[in-house]
């Protein structure tokens, strides 16, 4: 399942990298979140509550943000379990310049799911990973100082 997107803040590139990095944010911010706990440097244990219609469950997850390249790309890789099944995936998030201060953040992501979940909601995936990762952008931007 491919994911893609592109979203422009208000702020230039350090600052909006900033906001990417910052643990409290990816708390906030990523849709269903019950507990994110750092593990190691750019590695957290997460407890999320999502669902696609009427499958719900709670997944442990794991969240990692590798191949870094301050203040311009890197990796995130999530992998989950839960009662629903399993989700595993990796998106490369990069950072441009958009005019003298605003920034460009592009997502490519690409995505496995297995398990109930999977099996009932297949159509509806790609549409549920737009609109969770939409909402999780809009809330950064909603971060960032008036």
């Amino acid at each position: 399942m491919k994911v893609e997107g592109a979203y422009v803040f208000s702020a230039p590139p350090e600052q909006v990298w900033a906001l990417l990095m910052d643990p409290e944010n990816l708390r906030t911010c990523i849709p269903g979140v019950q507990t994110l706990t750092e593990t190691a440097p750019d590695h957290w244990d997460a407890v999320l509550k999502v669902g696609v219609g009427t499958i719900r469950g709670t997944y442990k997850s794991t969240v990692a943000i590798v191949e870094k390249s301050e203040p311009t790309a890197y990796t995130l890789q999530v992998q989950g379990t839960g009662g629903p099944g399993f989700v595993k995936g990796t998106a490369r998030i990069t950072l441009e310049p958009d005019g003298d201060s605003a920034t460009r953040v592009s997502v490519d992501g690409d995505g496995q799911v297995g398990g109930t979940v999977a099996g009932v909601g297949q159509r509806m995936l790609g549409g549920v990973a737009k609109m969770l990762m939409n909402q999780f952008f809009e809330c950064l931007k909603g971060k960032l100082p008036s």
